[in-house]
C-alpha cells in the first residue's frame, strides 16, 4: 500500500508537471501567435501611420504653397490700390515716390524682394530687387507668365478685380508673382488706359523662406528642388498654365517606424506585460495622431489668427461670418456684423511711431474682448479696423448695448506704457436676418454703414440703410469732381471783414473756400471740405486757396489775412516749406498772415504740432486758436502753445441773449486770454448790442454778419472806403450807457 501510494504521488507530480509543460508550452504558443499577431498589427500600424502623415504634411504643404501665395496677394493689393500710389504715380510731375515707397521696400522684407512698375505694354518704368535698382531691362523676371498675367489684369480693369498672382520661375529661381492696376482704394480709375501703370512683386522662394515654411509647419527637412526630380514625398509648384516648375520635398518623418522600433524591446523582453504593452502601443499611436492633428490643428489657426492683436484675421472673419450664416439660415436666428474703424489711429501711428501704434492695436483687442466676452467673434481686418460677430434671437438688442459700450470705451484716454492717447471709434452695423444676407455683402454693408459713422461726426453707430449706396456713390462722384475742379482752378475764395471794436474799421479779412460745381451749381462748404479732408485732397485745396489770398492780399496793403488750416494739412511733412514758398512768391509779409486751427489737432498731436508751429513762427506767421469754447478748451494747451490769438466761438456770442450768467462766462473767457496776454477775436458776431457787449468784455476785434458777410474783393474795397465813424460813435455812445448801467463789470 505504501509503494501504491508512492507510485500514486509520483503520478500525480508527473501529471501536475506535465500540465505546467502544457501549460508552458500552450503559454509560449499563445504568446508566440500573440507576438506575432502584435507584430503584424504594429506594422499595418506603422504603415498606416506613416501613410498619415505623408498625406496629411502634403495637405499642409499645399496649404502653405496658397497660404504664401495669398499673402502676396493681400500686400499688392494694400500697394496698388491706395490713393497715394494712384496721386503719386499718375501725377503730372512724378518724382521718387515710387522708388521710395516700393522700390526701398523690397530690401531684406518679408513681403516682397522684387518690385517692378509697367505701362500698358508692360515696360518696365522702375524696377528693384533687394532694395537695389536694376541697372538693366529685367527681362529675366518679366517673363511670359508675367506678360499673360498682365493681359488678364487689363481684361478685369472693366468688370472685376484688376489683380492676379501666381507662381513663376525667373533669373533669381522660384517665386509667386502678382500683377495689379494701380487704382484708388475705392477702386476707382479716372486714367485712360494708355496712361495706366501696373505694379508686379515678386516673393522668392528661397532657401531661407523654405526653411522658415518647414520651421512653422514642423516639416523637418523641407526643401525646394527642381521638377524633373522625382519623388513620393514632394508637392508640385506649378505655373498659373498648369506646367510643373518646380517641387517642394521633405524627409518622411516615420512615425510609425519610431513607434514601432520603440515597443519592440518591450515585447522581446517582457511577454508578461504584453496585455500592458498592447495598451501603451495603442495609446501611443493615438499620442502620435494627435500630436500630427494637432500641428495642423496650430498651422490652421496661425492661418486666420492676427499675430499682432491675437484676434481673428480677415481670413479668420470670413470663417466666423460663414459659419454664423449658415447657422441664421438653419434656425432663424440674425446674424450681425459691427464694422469698428478706429478715428485719430493714423496721427498717433505717425506722431508716436509704429510701436506706440502697435501697443494701441493690442490694447483696443484686449478691450474689446472684455467687452464682448465669449459668445461673440473678435477680428482685426485691416490696420485700425475691427469686427465683431453676434448671432441670436436678441442679437439687434446685444448689438445696441455693445456699440454703446464701445463707444464709451473709446471716449477715456489710453494709457500706453507711460503715454496717454486720446482716439475714437466709429461702427457701421449690419444685420442678416436668417442669414438672407451674404458673407461678403455683410462686410461691404457694414463698411459702408462705419464710413456713413465717419461722415456725420465719428465716435458714433450707424445701422446699414439702402440710401447709403446712392450717398456713397454721390460722394464719390462729389470727391472726383472736387479733384478736378482743384486741378482746372475753379475754387474761388471769398473773404469776411474782421473789424476793430472800438472804431470798427476793418484790420483784417477771413479767407474762405468755395466751390460752384460744373453743371450743379454752388456746394457748401460743409460738404466740400470733408470730403477733402478724407480723401487727401485738403492739402492741395489749402494751399490753393492761401496762394489766391496772397495775391488778394497784395492789392490790400496795411490789411492783415486769416486763413484755415486742417489738420490734415500738418501731415504733410513738406507743409511748412510749401507756405513759406508761397510767401516768397506773393512778396507778402509773413507777420500779415494768421494761420487758424482748432484744438482737435493739438489734443491728438501735441508734440508734432508744436514742433510744426514753431517751424511755422520761425517764417513769421501768427497762430490763432480757433473756435475757442467748444470742445476740451484746454487752459493748458493755451499756455504750452502760446497762440498769438484766440477767436472765441460763435456759440458764446448766440448766449449772451441768454442773461448775466452767459454774460459772466464770456467775461472769464476772456480775461483768461488776456491773463495770458493773448488778444482775442469774437466771430458771429450779429446785433449792435453784441458788439458792445464783447468790446466791454475786453475783445480787440469782431467778426459777423454785423459788419459783412463772406464777400468777393470789390465788396471789401466798397467797405474799407466806407467811413465806419457813425457806427463807431453810435457803439460809443452804447458802451457807455452799459457802463453806467453796470452791465458789465471792469
Amino acid at each position: 500500500m505504501r509503494q501504491s501510494a508512492v507510485h500514486f504521488g509520483l503520478k500525480a507530480l508527473l501529471n501536475r508537471r506535465i500540465a505546467i509543460a502544457s501549460m508552458l508550452l500552450l503559454s509560449g504558443f499563445v504568446a508566440l501567435v500573440v507576438t506575432a499577431l502584435v507584430m503584424m498589427a504594429l506594422d499595418r500600424v506603422a504603415s498606416y501611420a506613416n501613410h498619415l502623415d505623408e498625406e496629411r504634411t502634403r495637405e499642409t504643404l499645399i496649404g502653405a504653397l496658397q497660404t504664401f501665395r495669398h499673402q502676396l496677394d493681400a500686400t499688392l493689393n494694400d500697394y496698388a490700390a491706395w490713393d497715394d500710389a494712384a496721386d503719386n504715380v499718375y501725377a503730372q510731375t512724378p518724382g521718387d515716390w515710387a522708388d521710395r515707397n516700393f522700390g526701398d521696400m523690397t530690401y531684406d522684407s518679408d513681403l516682397f524682394d522684387v518690385a517692378i512698375l509697367v505701362d500698358r505694354q508692360g515696360r518696365a518704368l522702375m524696377a528693384y530687387s533687394d532694395g537695389v535698382p536694376m541697372q538693366e531691362t529685367p527681362t529675366g523676371f518679366l517673363r511670359s507668365d508675367i506678360v499673360a498675367m498682365l493681359k488678364k489684369v487689363q481684361a478685369r480693369e472693366a468688370n472685376g478685380v484688376p489683380q492676379v498672382s501666381a507662381y513663376v520661375r525667373t533669373d533669381k529661381g522660384i517665386s509667386v508673382a502678382g500683377v495689379a492696376l494701380i487704382r484708388m482704394k475705392s477702386g476707382t480709375m479716372v486714367e485712360p488706359p494708355e496712361r495706366r501703370a501696373y505694379l508686379v512683386f515678386f516673393r522668392h522662394l528661397t532657401g531661407d523662406t523654405v526653411e522658415r515654411l518647414g520651421a512653422a509647419y514642423v516639416l523637418p527637412g523641407l526643401s525646394l528642388v527642381p521638377a524633373s526630380i522625382r519623388s513620393t514625398h514632394r508637392v508640385a509648384v506649378e505655373s498659373q498654365s498648369g506646367e510643373e516648375i518646380a517641387a517642394l520635398a521633405w524627409v518622411p518623418r516615420a512615425p510609425g517606424d519610431v513607434s514601432r522600433d520603440q515597443v519592440k524591446p518591450l515585447v522581446a523582453t517582457a511577454l508578461v506585460i504584453l496585455g500592458l504593452f498592447c495598451v501603451a502601443l495603442f495609446l501611443f499611436g493615438l499620442a502620435v495622431i494627435r500630436r500630427i492633428r494637432g500641428d495642423e490643428q496650430a498651422a490652421v489657426a496661425l492661418s486666420v489668427t492676427d499675430r499682432l492683436s491675437g484676434v481673428a484675421n480677415r481670413e479668420g472673419l470670413f470663417r466666423i461670418l460663414d459659419e454664423k450664416v449658415a447657422e441664421a439660415r438653419a434656425d432663424g436666428e440674425t446674424v450681425i456684423l459691427l464694422y469698428l474703424d478706429l478715428d485719430g489711429f493714423k496721427e498717433i501711428n505717425d506722431a508716436y511711431g509704429h510701436a506706440t501704434g502697435d501697443k494701441l492695436i493690442r490694447a483696443v483687442a484686449a478691450g474689446l474682448e472684455v467687452l464682448v466676452g465669449d459668445r461673440s467673434g473678435i477680428a482685426r481686418i485691416g490696420g485700425d479696423e475691427f469686427a465683431v460677430v453676434l448671432k441670436g434671437v436678441d442679437a439687434d438688442l446685444r448689438a445696441n448695448e455693445l456699440s454703446d459700450a464701445i463707444i464709451s470705451f473709446f471716449n477715456e484716454p489710453l494709457l500706453l506704457g507711460e503715454r496717454m492717447v486720446v482716439v475714437g471709434c466709429s461702427i457701421g452695423l449690419c444685420a442678416s436676418s436668417a442669414g438672407t444676407v451674404s458673407t461678403a455683402e455683410l462686410i461691404r454693408r457694414a463698411d459702408m454703414a462705419m464710413y456713413a459713422s465717419k461722415d456725420s461726426g465719428r465716435g458714433r453707430s450707424s445701422f446699414y440703410d439702402p440710401r447709403m449706396d446712392d450717398e456713397r456713390e454721390l460722394r464719390n462722384q462729389l470727391e472726383l469732381d472736387l479733384r478736378a475742379a482743384i486741378q482746372a482752378g475753379e475754387i474761388s475764395v471769398v473773404y469776411q471783414p474782421i473789424v476793430d471794436a472800438h472804431s470798427f474799421d476793418l484790420v483784417s479779412v477771413e479767407a474762405l473756400a468755395r466751390w460752384t460745381r460744373r453743371g450743379h451749381g454752388p456746394v457748401s462748404p460743409d460738404v466740400f471740405i470733408p470730403i477733402a479732408e478724407a480723401s487727401g485732397l485738403i492739402d492741395r485745396l489749402g494751399l490753393c486757396v492761401l496762394e489766391m489770398a496772397l495775391r488778394q492780399l497784395q492789392r490790400w496793403p496795411g490789411v492783415r489775412l486769416s486763413v484755415n488750416i486742417s489738420p490734415g494739412q500738418f501731415r504733410d511733412p513738406a507743409f511748412v516749406e510749401r507756405v513759406e514758398a508761397l510767401f516768397v512768391d506773393a512778396n507778402i509779409e509773413p507777420y500779415r498772415v494768421t494761420l487758424e486751427m482748432t484744438e482737435t489737432y493739438f489734443i491728438q498731436n501735441a508734440e508734432r504740432a508744436k514742433a510744426a508751429l514753431d517751424r511755422l513762427r520761425k517764417i513769421g506767421v501768427k497762430i490763432a486758436l480757433d473756435d475757442f469754447g467748444v470742445g476740451f478748451s484746454s487752459v493748458g494747451y493755451l499756455r504750452q502753445f502760446g497762440f498769438d490769438r484766440m477767436k472765441i466761438d460763435r456759440s458764446l456770442i448766440q448766449a449772451l441773449s441768454e442773461g448775466h450768467r452767459a454774460i459772466e462766462m464770456l467775461q472769464a473767457t476772456v480775461a483768461l486770454a488776456r491773463s495770458l496776454n493773448i488778444p482775442v477775436t469774437a466771430e458771429g458776431v450779429e446785433t449792435e448790442q453784441q458788439a458792445v457787449i464783447l468790446r466791454l468784455a475786453g475783445c480787440d476785434q469782431l467778426q459777423g454778419y454785423l459788419f459783412g458777410r463772406p464777400s468777393v474783393p470789390a465788396d471789401i474795397d466798397a467797405y474799407r472806403a466806407r467811413s465806419m465813424l457813425p457806427r463807431a460813435k453810435a457803439a460809443e455812445m452804447a458802451f457807455a450807457a452799459h457802463r453806467r448801467d453796470g452791465l458789465l463789470s471792469d
